[in-house]
């Protein structure tokens, strides 16, 4: 039975239901066979989307500016210097306004409670394309990616080293809600927020997922399906670059970790990769690499989103 997501926004993975998130997947799954098969598909056709950027971006930009182009919409990018959140106008106005030009927002911010801000003052849907506590998009085109290379989500082990950071938070979540083992291998103090880690093993308690935070990468490695790594510093945290690099590096995504998780492990990076720090060339670029499938995934899981709540 088809859920019917219209109107909704996507702040978090963890407001989504079992049924509403594995429907994404789904959706994404369809969508990246129509484009394989080269099908006419417009769902889009004389719907825009407004994208704002407070942070730089590659592939969220490209991936939903892409997306939007290929099933018949549009899309409009408001960056730094075009949109100021809560300094020429108030976040609550934006909203407001913006409401009145698209069919849904993508908001790429610093901080989350701007996203909140969003979704709270806008009368069409809003999209969390990365804040400085969650990435729900990521997640869903990373858990695609593992579905698709294994053939099932449920019952897996995927194994994140580095730091408990947003790209962490929403993979609790994602992972609770698709019945997927997580072990987060990190330094101490850079443990996930506690209240995230009770929210998303509140949700595993349904789904059967062991969700563990530990500071022994053997462990965590052990037995894992899937290999996730993230930068150590991202954009903001340039002054602590120094000390994180020194403090993760016994976290680092090597051939050495890799050999310790099963054979046929896949390695996974939401990117940009920061090579020689926390993933090695040699991984990055090896068979169980699938880092740019992954990046291709993103473009699908999030016109999958998209085809759910524009309706």
């Amino acid at each position: 039975m088809t859920v019917s997501l219209k109107g909704r926004n996507l702040v978090s993975i963890h407001d989504l239901s079992r049924e509403e998130f594995f429907q994404i997947l789904d959706t994404a799954d369809e969508l990246k066979r129509k484009q394989k098969r080269n099908e006419e598909y417009s769902p889009f056709k004389g719907k825009n989307l407004a994208m704002i950027f407070q942070k730089p971006s590659l592939r969220t930009r490209v991936s939903f500016e892409a997306g939007m182009y290929r099933y018949g919409g549009h899309a409009i990018y408001l960056g730094p210097d075009d949109i100021k959140l809560g300094k020429r106008e108030t976040t609550a106005d934006i909203a407001r306004n913006l409401s009145r030009y698209v069919e849904a927002i993508m908001a790429r911010t610093f901080s989350h409670a701007r996203v909140e801000e969003l979704a709270k003052h806008a009368s069409v849907p809003v999209i969390n394309g990365l804040s400085d506590k969650l990435h729900p998009c990521q997640i869903l085109a990373d858990l695609m990616t593992l579905r698709e290379k294994k053939g099932k989500l449920d019952g897996l082990k995927m194994a994140f080293l580095g730091d408990g950071n947003n790209v962490a938070h929403s993979m609790l979540y994602g992972c609770a809600k698709a019945g997927v083992h997580l072990s987060l291998a990190v330094p101490k103090g850079y443990e996930p927020n506690p209240e995230i880690l009770a929210e998303a093993r509140a949700d595993a308690a349904t789904t059967g997922a062991e969700l563990v935070v530990t500071h022994d990468l053997a462990e965590a490695v052990d037995g894992a399906d899937a290999l996730y790594t993230d930068v150590w510093a991202s954009m903001g945290q340039e002054a602590e670059a120094k000390k994180r690099h020194e403090d993760m590096m016994p976290y680092q995504l090597n051939s050495k970790a890799l050999a310790k998780a099963k054979p046929d492990a896949i390695v996974l990076h939401c990117l940009p990769a920061h090579r020689g720090e926390e993933i090695t060339d040699e991984v990055i670029e090896g068979p169980q690499s699938k880092v740019f499938d992954e990046a291709e995934n993103r473009l699908h899981a999030q016109m999958a989103v998209l085809v759910q709540v524009i309706g």
